[in-house]
């Protein structure tokens, strides 16, 4: 059930009207956690019972876990815990991957496997849900939450449907306290909640399903070896549908949520402002990237042991974020660069004093152009659908010399440098404000004429049924 779809439309009026309609918050917290497991039962109902299993193991986990204080104990259920729910992640997500690696290797050191003969159907969103439940069970561990007192909250912070299936990644901290009040929203915040949800499908149906997918389409689809320009412009086209793709989700998500009442953190900050790639890392996916900085980068021990720990620590949290968006080598490259960049950007901020560099204006356009230039190059691992097409984008991305191939519609390559630079001048604007602030001081007149600009060009421009691209994962 997708949120751009007539069925998702119906789904929805008919939650936010039970919603409105009973009095008694338990009931309708019922009525939200019935309604999100038919949302997931949509997808493949058979998925039920992988997200019923780490709801009721990670229930019961945290009540053991807080009951005891033998630390023995508590160690022991929380690893019982962890390899619970990462088994179930590494056999569903990454099965044939380790099947296939170490095929590989097996071969190169003179053994013959036997051919991969299983193929597991990855069941949606299980690395959103499964990080959510890890993460309860891990604060539970450390004292800093107390278990939740209501199986139905906990089950319904699990499940809940707007961010179930791609985040935000949502805390138990965060999540559970909003539980334990009614709440109904406001008529603000269904007019926001609505203006987030028009937004997004705007962002996914219009900006990177019919403007941007077809560019990146075109060059990482070529059987041939494209020019450099347009390895280029097919990079920064899918640069551009990428964010516009997971950012219009989140906003959909935020914006559902806020419909029937709940809050939700914001997932994206205008990430192709940022002034280097610590700061980029806090603008895009905020939900992962803050999930693998406080549940893996510094349980290795993060800035604290000296600046060689410090790099492997970056290098191993972004190699396993890499790793988390898909089982694919070309993933592990995209967050091993990432890592990488991380890491030459701690080291250099004692050489060229990167913080000064921020203060000056040509500071920070370099800082700038770099960050968006070596992001941009990341993205060819991400989008390509395997290695070796990446590596062969890269290399004509390298090869000035090399001539365009692919006979692209003028127009249509106008309009999509309109849309990228626009996007580049609307992420500096917004830097260091928010979209609710800036939306707030427009005059009524001006956002009545962008909401009905952006519904009717949703309606009325052609463009692919697409998932989010985040679903995959």
């Amino acid at each position: 059930m997708l949120f751009n779809s007539l069925l998702f439309a119906l789904f929805l009026g008919i939650v936010f009207g039970l919603d409105r309609l009973t009095a008694s918050w338990t009931l309708r917290k019922v009525y939200l956690l019935v309604a999100s497991y038919l949302f997931y039962a949509a997808w493949y109902p058979p998925f039920i019972l992988l997200l019923l299993l780490p709801t009721l193991s990670d229930w019961f986990a945290a009540r053991f876990i807080a009951a005891t204080t033998k630390l023995p104990l508590r160690r022991a259920i929380l690893g019982a815990s962890l390899c619970l729910n990462l088994g179930l992640l590494a056999f569903f997500k990454y099965a044939n991957f380790l099947w296939d690696t170490g095929s590989v290797v097996a071969q190169a050191i003179g053994f013959q496997p036997q051919p991969r003969h299983f193929d597991v159907l990855l069941p949606v969103g299980i690395s959103f849900y499964t990080f959510q439940t890890m993460s309860y069970t891990i604060d539970v561990y450390r004292r800093e939450l107390m278990p939740a007192r209501s199986f139905l909250d906990y089950a319904l912070y699990v499940a809940f449907f707007p961010q179930l299936i791609s985040g935000p990644i949502l805390r138990a901290g965060y999540f559970l306290p909003q539980c334990e009040t009614s709440k109904r929203a406001t008529a603000d915040q269904i007019g926001w909640g609505l203006t987030l949800l028009t937004i997004g499908l705007f962002h996914k149906g219009v900006v990177a399903d019919a403007i941007l997918a077809p560019i990146a389409d075109r060059v990482f689809g070529a059987q041939v070896g494209v020019g450099c320009a347009e390895a280029w412009f097919g990079t920064l086209s899918f640069g551009g549908q990428i964010f516009f793709d997971f950012a219009g989700y989140s906003s959909c998500a935020i914006g559902t949520a806020l419909l029937l009442g709940w809050q939700f953190p914001d997932n994206f900050r205008y990430p192709y402002a940022a002034l280097g790639f610590s700061d980029f890392w806090r603008r895009w996916h905020i939900s992962l990237s803050s999930w693998l900085r406080d549940y893996l980068y510094v349980p290795l021990g993060g800035n604290r042991a000296g600046p060689v720990r410090r790099s492997i620590n970056l290098m191993t949290t972004m190699l396993l974020g890499g790793l988390w968006h898909g089982a694919s080598w070309k993933f592990v490259a995209w967050g091993g660069l990432h890592g990488l960049f991380l890491t030459l950007e701690r080291a250099a901020q004692s050489v060229v004093n990167i913080e000064g560099w921020r203060r000056s204006g040509a500071g920070r356009l370099a800082l700038w152009a770099v960050t968006f230039l070596l992001v941009t190059f990341t993205w060819t691992f991400f989008r390509a659908p395997d290695f070796a097409s990446a590596c062969g984008v890269i290399e004509s991305m390298l090869s000035p010399a090399r001539s365009a191939v692919l006979n692209m519609s003028a127009l249509r390559l106008a309009v999509v440098a309109a849309v990228l630079a626009a996007m580049l001048i609307l992420h500096a604007f917004m830097r260091d404000r928010t979209a609710e602030s800036v939306w707030g001081r427009m005059a009524w007149p001006l956002r009545s004429a962008l909401l009905a600009g952006m519904i009717l060009s949703f309606l009325l421009i052609p463009g692919d049924s697409r998932a989010f691209i985040y679903f995959q994962f």
